[in-house]
């Protein structure tokens, strides 16, 4: 099994935003430490599988569990955006992701761990903002069986300005509509076939919604995103976050 390792280049943006000064023992190398997070995420093992070669597996999935509840994966991923996100333009989307049985019993039950039956099976969805050029810079979970329309105001509230919100049918409602408009956004969503009169819409910069869907085969490159292992939302979460940092970011 081939092993993932940091470039200096990716360690070069990641390092400035590590904890720093913590209490207790030195801490273990990092860099390899981190490498071995990414390597569990993108081949999809067990923890307990992870390569030695990144340390014992112990201290890699306790890094990664301690830093998951303190939030600094999301953190990071803000830091490293946040000079470089492009939001004139923003698609909002959201794609399935199949919960394995081993993700049940959780403290709090499937609902508070963001999990949802739809379509004949257990699922969380994610949920998405990019940027004009593609690149993820919010997201978002709910379980499976929560529409995309009853989602996105709270993934919009932190996706700050906008001109323009790209979206599919799903996100088609007056609601919505009207709450851009007040924002000072200009919807380009296409009206459901239900709709008694037809929705006007910027038809060309609808075309760059492809962008998204791109975004979320890229993610499912890495398996523990395609599928669900984390009994914890706040874990899985944090491993689409670190996987969007690595494959857009970085």
């Amino acid at each position: 099994m081939a092993l993932f390792w940091l470039s200096d280049e990716a360690w070069a943006a990641i390092d400035p935003h590590l904890p720093k000064n913590e209490p207790g023992a030195r801490r273990v190398d990092d860099p390899r430490v981190i490498s071995g997070i990414l390597h569990v995420l993108k081949v999809g093992c067990h923890w307990c599988d992870c390569p030695a070669e990144y340390d014992p597996s112990t201290t890699v999935y306790i890094r990664f569990n301690r830093w998951s509840h303190r939030g600094f994966w999301l953190k990071l991923l803000e830091a490293l955006l946040e000079a470089g996100a492009v939001t004139r333009s923003t698609a909002i989307d959201s794609t399935y992701v199949k919960a394995q049985l081993a993700v049940f019993g959780a403290k709090g039950g499937a609902r508070n761990q963001a999990i949802g039956r739809s379509r004949g099976s257990w699922t969380t969805k994610v949920h998405a903002l990019t940027d004009v050029i593609g690149r993820p810079y919010a997201l978002m979970l709910t379980a499976g069986n929560v529409s995309d329309v009853k989602a996105a105001p709270a993934l919009l509230e932190r996706g700050g300005r906008m001109r323009h919100l790209l979206a599919d049918k799903g996100y088609d409602a007056d609601r919505l509509r009207r709450s851009l408009r007040d924002a000072g956004a200009v919807p380009v969503i296409p009206g459901r076939r239900n709709r008694k009169r037809s929705i006007r819409y910027d038809k060309d910069r609808y075309r760059g919604r492809h962008f998204l869907e791109n975004v979320f085969c890229r993610l499912k490159d890495f398996r523990r995103v395609a599928t669900r292992d984390d009994k914890l939302a706040s874990n899985f979460l944090s491993g689409v976050a670190l996987a969007t940092a690595l494959a857009f970011w970085l």
